[in-house]
Order: structure tokens, then sequence, then C-alpha cells
């Protein structure tokens, strides 16, 4: 038996090393053959002498996510199912029944069904609670948010049948629905914040981002658009050519959007095809810590051309670029190939060493800790990187993230200790969904167009007397009354702009919190002057 195994072995081990022949003789002479047999030696061992049986496939996944965690932060390993995940949200749609759901006591709530959607076809309506699935019941039974998700998701064309419970209706009902490609949307908000200024807030950089841009402009320019704000902030990116894409519609033809290198990769440049739809008006992007990669290269190039103003705080500062590596099973490399550089010569990726992501993950603590985001004098840029701008010759650093032309501090005093805990017990939103639950009918005849409902409609004390009794519930309090009455107003504007998410949608939210983002309203000065 001995002798048996040690020739089964020998036999994998020749035909391991037999396998990787081919790669030498294509002309990839950077590879190491001899580490290459050494990993395949090591699968075959296990799995042929250890001591237990072994998932061949989790070893394999195990090795790759091993050699990628040792290189730079963003080269990762995903799973066939973490690679639907991420993916899903840049492709811009999926495969589904339409709505947009939240859960409330165990139960799916329809917040809102997807214009023409397949359940907006078949008559499900806000507000209805989703019970069962092809019979399985989803409600009271402890259901975990992403299990929902799954048996409601499937392949177009294929039916579910839902339970549904209505308000005010005594019967239960029954919806076949023919799943569908749903949508997903990457443009949260595109309106007109002021007299002649538009505003669009991008989420991130997905396949249909170009379009949404593009046509997010056209109808402002229709609605008397001259000046724009380009909300960036906590967009962490996405894809390369959407960002190139989208900045072409702020540059002349043939200026430098990005130019990509690395030490296996050959420099690629890409400019401006020209005929923008906003090539002329003044323009501003607004930008924080968390804006990073896709998000980056357009606020760079506007820089660096002098095209606009860079408002907000320093970005994250991520100028590496991912090579997605799909695998056979699904799964999926994506490996960091080159540098990316604006158009005057920056990366502005920041500083990190291989193998130690715990470190580079506390890079934007350790700048709330040192000041950073709410002092300007707190900032330290690299000073061994200075560049200089293409047009106006103004100096711009490299090394660590985009610096903004008008720094904008974090406003840490803006919210109690008491405010910030309900948030964090997710109390707010909570109660705030109840309240449209149960109010949703009345609060949509209420006031004519979401203008009048922002003027004109004033949370109810019994709303917030219920936030404060839920929390005292949960032992969260306030230290006296001073502190209680310092969260007040922050808790009726979180509460309103909360009802407004549900009872209109994501543009009419940002028409309203706008009102209060520093940013934001720094941006809208800086135009008047």
């Amino acid at each position: 038996m001995q002798k048996t195994r040690k020739y089964l072995l020998l036999l994998l081990l020749a035909l391991a090393v037999g396998s990787v022949q081919p790669i030498h003789a294509q002309g990839m002479n950077n590879i190491d053959v001899e580490q290459l047999r050494k990993l395949q030696m090591a699968q075959v061992a296990i799995a042929s002498l250890y001591v237990d049986s072994v998932d061949q496939k989790k070893l394999a996944e195990y090795a790759i996510r091993g050699m990628l965690d040792k290189l730079d932060p963003h080269s990762a390993y995903s799973d066939p199912e973490e690679t639907r995940k991420m993916n899903e949200p840049l492709e811009g749609n999926f495969d589904g029944i339409g709505v947009q759901f939240n859960v409330l006591e165990d139960t799916l709530v329809v917040i809102q069904t997807i214009r023409k959607g397949p359940s907006e076809k078949v008559g499900i309506v806000s507000g209805d609670r989703i019970v069962g699935v092809d019979s399985r019941p989803i409600a009271g039974v402890k259901m975990d948010r992403n299990d929902m998700m799954k048996l409601l998701r499937g392949p177009k064309g294929t039916r579910v049948k839902l339970t549904v419970v209505r308000r005010n209706v005594a019967d239960t009902l029954f919806f076949d629905v023919v799943r569908d490609k749903i949508p997903v949307n990457t443009l949260d908000a595109a309106y007109m914040i002021a007299p002649r200024v538009g505003y669009i807030r991008l989420d991130r950089f997905g396949a249909p981002s170009h379009d949404e841009v593009r046509e997010a402009l056209r109808k402002l320019k229709k609605e008397g658009m001259k000046d724009l704000l380009l909300d960036l902030t906590m967009n962490t990116g996405g894809y390369l050519e959407a960002a190139i894409e989208i900045a072409n519609e702020f540059l002349a033809k043939g200026d430098l959007v990005v130019y990509t290198e690395g030490l296996n990769t050959p420099r690629l440049t890409y400019n401006a095809r020209g005929g923008g739809e906003f090539r002329k008006g003044k323009l501003i992007v607004l930008v924080d810590e968390y804006t990073a990669s896709a998000a980056e290269i357009v606020s760079g190039a506007v820089q660096d051309h002098d095209r606009g103003l860079i408002v907000g705080r320093r970005t994250f500062g991520k100028g590496l670029v991912q090579r997605p590596l799909p695998l056979p099973d699904g799964s999926m490399i994506r490996l960091t190939v080159a540098h990316y550089y604006t158009p005057s010569g920056r990366c502005i990726q920041k500083p990190y060493i291989k193998g130690q992501k715990a470190d580079y993950d506390m890079d934007l603590m350790n700048r709330f800790n040192h000041g950073e985001l709410v002092s300007l004098d707190s900032v330290h840029l690299d000073s061994t990187k200075v560049y200089t701008t293409l047009k106006k010759r103004r100096t711009v650093y490299g090394g660590g993230g985009l610096m903004p032309d008008v720094f904008v501090p974090l406003d840490t005093a803006a919210y109690t200790k008491y405010y910030q805990a309900l948030r964090r017990a997710n109390i707010i939103n909570d109660q705030a969904l109840r309240f449209v639950d149960e109010h949703r009918q009345e609060l949509r005849s209420q006031h004519e167009g979401i203008d009048a409902f922002i003027a004109n409609y004033e949370v109810p004390q019994a709303l917030v007397d219920s936030v404060i009794s839920v929390g005292r519930k949960r032992k969260i309090e306030p230290k006296d009354d001073e502190e209680l009455q310092r969260t007040l107003d922050d808790l009726r504007f979180l509460l309103k702009g909360l009802i407004i998410y549900d009872v209109y949608d994501r543009n009419e939210y940002f028409m309203f919190v706008n009102r209060r983002n520093d940013i934001v309203q720094r941006a809208l000065r800086e135009l008047d002057n």
C-alpha cells in the first residue's frame, strides 16, 4: 500500500511538472517554474498524503489568498458568490422581481417598486408585506436579509409566487411574478440646486454611469443650468472606462484624462474625444476622504487641466489599477497591474507596505486622530512629489490622494453623543420606517410635490417621542436636558430626510439633506464668489 501511494504521488508530480512546460515555452520568461512546481507538489502531497480528508478547492483558494495578501492592499481574490455581489452594482442590472425593500420586525416591507418592473406590472405596491416566496414563509422566521434576496432573485424569465399581506385588506394576496432584468442606477441625484446651478451626485462608476450622467447634464441644461456641482463624496470608484467617459463630458478634445503604466503593462494614455455636454460652464467637484479610484481620476483630470475647482477634503489615495482575471469556476482574481497617473504626472496612491493591509486600512482613522479632517494645518503633503497644473501652473501634490483647492473641515462637534448613539443603534431609521409604513398614503397626499413637502412638512412630536422612548428602553439616554435639546433639531432633520427617502426617492432625499451639507454649501458660496 505504501509503495502504491508513493508511486501514485510520483506520477502525479510528474504530470504536474509537465503541465508547466507550455507556460515557459510561450515566452513567459518571468515565470519561476521551480516555484510553480513547488505549489503543485504541495497541493498533490496534501491531497494524497494528509491524515484527514481535505477540500482541494479550499486549499487552492487559501493559496491564492495567501499570495495576494502579501502584495498591495487592492489585489484580491473573490469566490463565485463574492464575485457576483461585487460586479452586480457596477454592471448596472440584475435579475429579480423589481422592488426596493426594508425589513421591519422580521418582515419584508416593500418601500418602492421599480417603475415598469415585474412587481409593478402585477400590482404590488409600496407598503406591501411579502410574507412567502413559492409557499415558503419568510416572515416571522428570523430569516437573514441576504437569504430573502436569494429567494426573490433568479434568472430572467423564471416565475416566483409571492404571498403578500396588504394594510387594510383582510385577505392574503398572491402574485405570480416573472423575473426580469432590473436596472441598478449609479446616479443618486440630479436637480437644480440653485438658479442656474445644477447638482449631480454619482454613487459609483459602473457600466451605466456615463449614460446616466450625460442624460442628467442634458436634462439640467434644459432647466437652465449654467454651472455645475459634481458630487463625488463617498464615491469609492469603479470602472476606469466609466471615469474616462465621464471626464470627457467636461474636457476639451485631446485633453489627457489619465495614463496607466506598470512593470509588465505598457503605458496606455486616454484622451478626451471631445463633444462633451458640459465643456464651458463653471464646474466644482465635491470630494471627501472616501472619494477613491475612478472618482479620483475624474477629479484629478478636472484639477490638472484647471477646468474647475475641487472642494472638500483630501481624497482616499488609490492610484492602482486592477485587472479582473476570471477563473473557470466563476471566482476571480483582481490583480494590480499598473499605476494610474493624472494629466500632470501625479500618482496619487498613498503609501503602503506590502503584506500589511491592516495598517493600510487604518489610514482614515489615523487621519481623523491626527486632526487632518478638521484642520487644514494638520494636512501633511509629500514635499518630494510636487507638480503643477497644466494651464494656470498651480502647485499640486502626489503620493497621497488629491488635495482639494478649497478645504472644508469635518464638523466633529455637529452631533451630540446621544444623537450618535441613537443612530448607531439604528433606532432613528427603524422608527422612521414604522411611521412611514403606517402613514404612507397620508404622507403622499399631504403636500403637492417635493418642494411643498420640504417647505411645509413638520415631523410629528409623537415620532420624536417614539425615538426617545425606544432609546430609553435600550439604555440610550441624554446625559442631561441640555444634550437632549441640542439633539432635537438634528433628530427632526434626519427623521424628515428618512421620511422623504421612503415616500419619494434618493433624488428628493438629497434635495433636502444638501441644505445642511457643509461641502455642498461651501461649493455654492465659491460659485457666488
